[in-house]
């Protein structure tokens, strides 16, 4: 075993930057012993220096992030301040200097992760990001190496954890939106600000991720079709329920049939009991992937969460600092195929539409023909009349797989009807 120890500098020491510092300490000796050398956590970077950081000498603590990745001696960085500047030029600066980098930037690496992949082999360094998109649950290493040699087609899964938590409250006790939030939050499962995990962003940047490195092509977070749950109701939940499915919101990457484009989107979305997905409960992710050789495999753990990340990052950090020992760099982009991503209107998906309406004779047909008249078939309706009377009825369509435009092309029709007195809620139905 070399005796020079590899030099680490931690940008942040939130939530995960101070687990990742302590199990480098606890357990430096094994760490050590798989790398192949001793690891030495050279400086850590922080906003403010009066916090206490229980555990780390505070000879290491600086500010002055710029000047840490800056040094010359610094063997790995590993990036987990988040954000998208200054993380990016510091990152970038790190290449400059010698450093490999292993980063959890879900946002950074959606918005530009060509550029930084660009950079690290400018430099010939490393660029690793696990924990960047299922916390402890390996992903992209076994897409980006284990699945290399096969043709993926299709990845599907529950990437965040704070929306699988509400939705699976919403469904297991009934609650509303507003009180499975406040539930969410009060266990910490939610941020004060909750806005990037119910709207759906922190998965669309986890979605422009796995789509990149599954089909070997450049996705950006623009890219991505986002819907959040912030509209999910109690009512979708009971309708969910009484066609044996539950709602989650999902990230969907895939390949179109013919191979000529991709697809990837996130929005919440019914899923048969029989599914996995479905039995994915609290704050758990998982994420089913399909392809030509493997088939069907499911990846499930916890996906955030200050140790289940650290895990992530120190799985990165060792191979990193192998490849460091060996003079070698690990796989990096791999965007041969440049595909492009197809708009949402192009994707072929179900639709769950329930209908306020006239209770009267002849509306089914009517809304039979709109749909008709847009190409979309129907699989089931479900009528039912209004048990407070007022001359209304609810009406539950779901329908066959078409075009999401042509689908959305029906809304728009079916709300110019006389004899519908709104639309009350409209969902996709996935995993069938």
């Amino acid at each position: 075993m070399r005796t020079r120890p590899l030099k680490v500098a931690l940008l942040g020491c939130g939530v995960v930057g101070s687990e990742v510092a302590r199990i480098m300490t606890t357990h430096a000796d094994d760490l050590a012993a798989r790398i192949g050398a001793p690891i030495e956590l050279a400086g850590v970077a922080v906003r403010r220096l009066a916090k206490a950081r229980e555990g780390i000498d505070p000879a290491l603590i600086t500010t002055d992030a710029t000047a840490l990745v800056k040094r010359g001696d610094i063997d790995v960085v590993i990036e987990v301040i988040g954000g998208i500047e200054p993380a990016r030029a510091l990152i970038t600066t790190a290449f400059e200097h010698g450093a490999s980098v292993v980063s959890a930037n879900k946002a950074l690496l959606a918005e530009d992760g060509a550029a930084l992949h660009a950079a690290a082999e400018q430099y010939g360094r490393d660029l690793y990001y696990e924990a960047a998109v299922a916390g402890a649950i390996p992903l992209v290493r076994p897409l980006r190496e284990s699945l290399v040699g096969d043709k993926v087609n299709r990845v599907l899964g529950i990437v965040n954890g704070t929306t699988n938590f509400i939705l699976d409250k919403m469904d297991t006790s009934g609650a509303g939106y507003s009180e499975a939030l406040d539930e969410a939050t009060a266990l910490g499962y939610a941020e004060a600000d909750p806005t990037a995990d119910v709207e759906g962003f922190d998965a669309a940047a986890k979605a422009a991720i796995l789509a990149g490195i599954a089909f070997h092509t450049r996705v950006r977070i623009g890219e991505v079709h986002r819907e959040g749950i912030t509209e999910v109701t109690a009512a979708d939940i009971a309708s969910a329920r009484r066609m044996g499915c539950t709602v989650k919101l999902l990230a969907i990457c895939e390949r179109a049939a013919d191979g000529r484009s991709v697809t990837a989107r996130v929005h919440p979305a019914m899923i048969p009991l029989s599914h996995p997905l479905a039995s994915v409960r609290e704050a758990y992710n998982a994420v089913f992937v399909e392809a030509d050789a493997a088939g069907q495999l499911m990846f499930y753990g916890p996906g955030a969460g200050g140790s289940p990340t650290a895990s992530a990052v120190l799985g990165d950090l060792v191979a990193v600092c192998r490849n460091k020992l060996n003079e070698a760099t690990g796989p990096g982009e791999s965007a041969y195929t440049r595909l492009p991503v197809s708009p949402m209107g192009e994707v072929v998906t179900r639709y769950h539409i329930s209908l306020d309406v006239a209770d009267k004779p002849g509306v089914l047909a009517q809304v039979a023909t709109v749909f008709a008249e847009q190409g979309v078939s129907i699989d089931t309706v479900r009528q039912q009349g209004r048990q407070d009377g007022g001359g209304e009825a609810s009406l539950v369509v779901v329908t066959h797989r078409a075009p999401d435009a042509a689908l959305s092309a029906t809304v728009e029709a079916l709300r110019k009807l006389d004899t519908v007195r709104g639309v009350a809620s409209i969902m996709r139905v996935e995993g069938e």
